[in-house]
């Protein structure tokens, strides 16, 4: 767990009369401040001091930029919290607030989540194939609840790119995906973007 920064989101700041003013995300906001922010922000959701207008609102100001929304989804994905089983409207309508970044983002994690799922089966390090499965699982639910076309553009880039050259063979080769990891990937894909029968 990342320690918590000092700022005005630590947990004491959550009352009614600071509500606004503790929830202001920096905009500069490092990668290791956006984990410990969406820690103690997740930490009030759970113990309900949070309205969901304000719950919206500082998600949306974490993933406005790349440093906030990958510390934002690192944390989110991987909580021990039930919160990211089943997101809110809030964190949904939040999300969808910065469609380039978090597309971009949620597609990778699925592609990670779903090859080291894989890896870490082969290493029998069962606890850590089931957090892999937990991440994908829940990213799969939020590309289908984001419902973002860009989303959709962005999965069939990357499912081009696994058996060819494309926009994310570099992202696919970085990271030593294998011929079972890849086709993996492209089945998770498939899979998320499918649309929910009517």
């Amino acid at each position: 767990m990342a320690k918590l920064p000092n700022s005005s989101l630590a947990p004491s700041a959550f009352n009614p009369t600071t509500m606004t003013q503790s929830l202001r995300i920096p905009d500069n906001v490092s990668f290791e401040a956006a984990i410990a922010l969406t820690q103690t922000l997740m930490a009030a959701m759970e113990d309900k001091q949070l309205s969901e207008e304000h719950i919206q609102a500082a998600i949306a100001q974490l993933v406005a930029t790349q440093n906030g929304a990958r510390g934002f989804f690192v944390t989110y994905l991987t909580a021990d919290s039930l919160l990211a089983d089943q997101a809110s409207q809030s964190v949904i309508q939040a999300l969808q607030t910065s469609p380039d970044i978090v597309s971009e983002l949620l597609v990778k994690n699925l592609a990670m989540s779903s090859a080291m799922a894989i890896a870490h089966r082969r290493s029998h390090h069962d606890d850590l194939a089931q957090g892999s499965e937990r991440v994908r699982s829940r990213t799969h639910h939020l590309i289908q609840q984001l419902d973002l076309p860009l989303i959709t553009e962005k999965a069939q880039q990357l499912q081009s790119s696994i058996n060819g050259d494309g926009m994310y063979s570099n992202f696919l080769d970085r990271w030593g995906y294998d011929d079972e990891q890849r086709q993996v990937i492209d089945q998770a894909i498939t899979e998320a973007i499918a649309q929910p029968e009517s």
